[in-house]
């Protein structure tokens, strides 16, 4: 298996002995990160060699693109001398198995949905708490996160804070906001979350029913709507830690557990980093809730991947492979990666969410909560994954080439090298030429 570098990854590798015991089957998990898996896969493709019989199919980069190249997992779940889906597909959340799991239709199964790391706001509770009053009389309004906390006021209190920060009052932290704003995948997600809460997108039609479109449709880039949402995040990107522009996701994430920055848009699986008193500074003073609204909507970027099999491995190697693919996404194991030491994921099944120690573990303070900390953003998860607050990038073939664009243009308008109108038209010149909408 190839897989990415993350804590779900870990966590499933710390448990393979069980699956090994049982069936006999010697199982290899290399963990890459996502660039040198895209790169790996497609050369495994492109020879037929098949030397990665399950693969992690992330759904924007590898599974649009190479649809084809993956076993129609219907088959094996109707074979009735293998084993089946526990619970079957209706256990995994919907709207999640629709983008990992399936390309312009339903006809066929690709992928079971494995992680679900989804973009969120996190912020520091001790320091919202002993500044608010200073806030309010100063600002207003409370400046608590949540749902009706808007990017204006992001921007608000980030300034805030960084003022305060100069004048001695706020010691805590060295800055009050933070992005994951490298040259990277991790800045087009960031971007994103502003651009969509706005009602903008990548491209017209970009997403039909989530499950993506080999004919997308031109570049959206040059509304007016994209336009701002690059001039707002120009502007945010001044006040946040200037270490931004050097921050992927995971070294954001770092970042904000040392403490540099009060508020920032991370992926929600990080609270096993951001509670874990031996990597972070925070440990116990972390809020979370749904990013915060633009000028249309709340929009969470969902990042979540499933696990596919490599058609060109032997029917032998497709059907051992079968036996993994149900076992890594049981519920059974779901619950024991949850309680991982490694950090575990947070599970892709509505059942695994009905126990009781799991419901325990979504209130803070509880001893569940501290055992699986993955769970202490999930109140808020669960509304970032309500239809009308989630986001999700185009699904096309050619979404490697245009992420790439945007995530250069941005990166270029950061550093002062062209404004963000001529950022979002090179980004819809390029990608029209990538999507033969020229």
């Amino acid at each position: 298996m190839i897989s990415e570098n993350t804590p779900p990854s870990a966590a499933l590798a710390a448990q393979i002995n069980k699956f090994e015991e049982v069936t006999g089957i010697s199982v290899k998990i290399e963990q890459e990160d996502l660039p040198t898996i895209i790169e790996k896969v497609g050369l495994d493709f492109n020879a037929r060699s098949g030397n990665y019989q399950i693969i992690y199919a992330d759904p924007f980069q590898i599974l649009a693109k190479y649809p084809e190249n993956f076993v129609d997992l219907t088959s094996f779940n109707r074979d009735p001398t293998l084993p089946h889906i526990p619970g079957g597909v209706e256990d995994f959340i919907q709207n999640q198995l629709d983008v990992v799991g399936y390309i312009e239709n339903r006809d066929k199964l690709l992928a079971l949905p494995f992680d679900a790391p989804t973009m969120l706001l996190a912020y520091r509770k001790d320091v919202f708490s002993k500044y608010k009053e200073a806030f309010i009389n100063e600002n207003g309004y409370d400046w608590t996160p949540g749902p009706d906390f808007t990017w204006q006021q992001y921007y608000e209190v980030g300034k805030w804070i960084n003022e305060k920060i100069e004048e001695g009052s706020i010691t805590e932290v060295k800055y009050g906001i933070g992005h994951q704003a490298k040259r990277h995948d991790s800045l087009m997600n960031d971007f994103s979350n502003i651009l969509a809460a706005n009602g903008g997108d990548y491209l017209v039609r970009p997403n039909p029913n989530l499950l993506g479109t080999t004919k997308p449709g031109k570049s959206a880039m040059t509304t007016d709507i994209a336009i701002e949402s690059a001039e707002f995040y120009k502007r945010l990107l001044k006040i946040a830690d200037p270490e931004s522009t050097s921050y992927d996701w995971y070294e954001s994430a770092e970042a904000f557990a040392a403490g540099r920055f009060a508020i920032s848009p991370q992926w929600h699986e990080y609270s096993s980093i951001f509670e874990n008193k031996g990597k972070s500074k925070i440990a116990g003073n972390v809020g979370w809730t749904i990013l915060p609204k633009g000028e249309v909507r709340h929009a969470n970027s969902f990042g979540g991947t499933g696990i596919g099999i490599n058609r060109f491995a032997t029917d032998h190697e497709q059907k051992a492979a079968w036996l993994f693919l149900v076992w890594a996404t049981s519920p059974q194991l779901q619950y024991m990666i949850l309680q991982s030491d490694l950090g575990g994921s947070t599970p892709t099944r509505y059942s695994v969410y009905q126990l009781p120690d799991v419901k325990n573990g979504m209130e803070y303070g509880t001893p569940e909560s501290k055992q699986m900390p993955n769970l202490m953003p999930m109140k808020a998860t669960f509304e970032a994954w309500k239809n009308e607050n989630i986001y999700m990038r185009p699904k096309i073939p050619q979404w490697q080439q245009v992420d790439t664009f945007i995530f250069t243009e941005l990166s270029k308008m950061i550093a002062g090298k062209q404004n963000p109108k001529e950022t979002t038209i090179e980004i819809s010149k390029k990608s029209n030429k990538a999507t033969d909408n020229d």
